[in-house]
């Protein structure tokens, strides 16, 4: 939902556990850049091996992790994904890969079980960025 918000400035709430590469035109700065986004849902990522997320990892230049405010245990896998990634991409090379963690449906406020400070401390902890948003706001 977020990356459809993002794209198309439009909201969809239901999604099924499918994958999609998206490509983008933005302009950063003055310049045209060519974002490839590929949305992976957490359903689907977890039912498969290592070796497909490794792939992954290695095509992407950036990460946007996504959790729900509403849904601890999409918080908690966060520490675990963010080491795998950072020892896959920074294993190779000296560069810190740019991670962001974001805390969405902050919307949905009443139904929060991960607060605003967690997020913010767990990304500090990890060397992250981060962001609390409402892809249906």
């Amino acid at each position: 939902a977020l990356t459809v918000r993002f794209l198309t400035r439009r909201f969809i709430g239901e999604y099924g556990d499918m994958e999609f590469i998206y490509s983008h035109n933005l302009t950063v700065d003055g310049r045209e850049i060519l974002l490839h986004i590929w949305d992976i849902p957490s359903s689907q990522e977890q039912a498969e091996d290592g070796s497909s997320e490794e792939k992954r990892i290695q095509w992407a230049d950036s990460f946007v992790l996504v959790y729900s405010i509403c849904d601890r245990a999409s918080f908690n896998i966060l520490p675990l994904k963010i080491q795998f990634i950072k020892a896959a991409k920074e294993g190779q090379s000296q560069e810190k890969v740019p991670i962001v963690i974001v805390g969405n449906k902050r919307d949905l406020h009443h139904q929060r079980v991960v607060s605003s400070e967690e997020g913010r401390l767990l990304a500090l902890s990890l060397d992250c960025g981060f962001y609390e948003v409402s892809a249906a706001e």
